[in-house]
This record gives C-alpha cells, structure tokens and sequence, in this order.
C-alpha cells in the first residue's frame, strides 16, 4: 500500500467513526500514523489543522461551522511516555469522554487510559517502502 492508498484507506475508514469511538495507531517511526490521522481529520472535518502532538500529548479539533453535525476528534501522541503512570497529571482521560473521536497514536505506551472497546490499526513499513495494515475491530 502507497501513502496515497493509506490516506485512502484511513479518509473511508473514518467515514464510518462515531462519536464515542477510539482508534489505537501503532507502528514505527515513519510508518504513516499521522498521515492516517489527517486523512480522517481531513474527511470527517473538511478541513486539515492537524498537528502532531508529540510534545503537547493532546490536540482537540472542532468542526467549522459547516460541519456542526460531525463529532470534535481528540488527536493523542503518547511517543513521549516512557512510563503509564506518568500519564496521571497529563489529564489525557478527558479524551475518552464519548462525545468526540479519539486518535490515539503510540497507544502501546500508555494501554490503561484506552477503553477496551477500540479499534487497533498497526502499520507495518516505513520511508518511501510499501505500507501494510492490521486492524483489529472493537469486540
């Protein structure tokens, strides 16, 4: 898969979220966690102000005034976590509320705070190398 199918890929995947749903990115470095993130952003909110929240944890996007009816997305980069319980004084749980969509990207770092009802995508490649997807659907 391109970068160009994987923003494909993530723009109809996330057609389809709702408010209250959380998606769990994991991958390397480079694997296109982020680019799976602003493809939704873009689809679901019709615009794209994503920014990867490595060193702030957390972003909130709203919808524009056009797009009212559509959920805020919760954007969450745990890459900085080292440890879970450092988690505690970030307030990051605010994001699992169930009014918003939440994308979490190195989910693995901090697994506590995500409800157990989540889908988990993994991307597997890197650089200008091919991408191959897992998802695992919320039971």
């Amino acid at each position: 898969m391109t970068e160009a199918q994987l923003s494909a890929f993530a723009a109809e995947f996330g057609r389809a979220l709702r408010a209250g749903d959380v998606v769990a990115l994991g991958g390397p470095l480079g694997a296109g966690k982020t680019t799976f993130v602003k493809a939704i952003v873009r689809e679901r909110l019709g615009q794209d102000p994503t920014t990867s929240p490595t060193f702030t944890f957390r972003h909130r996007y709203e919808p524009a005034a056009m797009t009212k009816d559509q959920p805020a997305i919760e954007h969450l980069d745990f890459f900085r976590i080292r440890h879970p319980s450092e988690t505690h004084e970030l307030g990051l749980e605010e994001a699992f509320t169930g009014d918003s969509i939440a994308l979490v990207e190195w989910w693995e770092r901090a697994p506590q705070l995500l409800p157990t009802r989540r889908f988990e995508i993994t991307i597997e490649g890197v650089g200008d190398g091919p991408r191959h997807l897992r998802v695992r659907m919320p039971t």
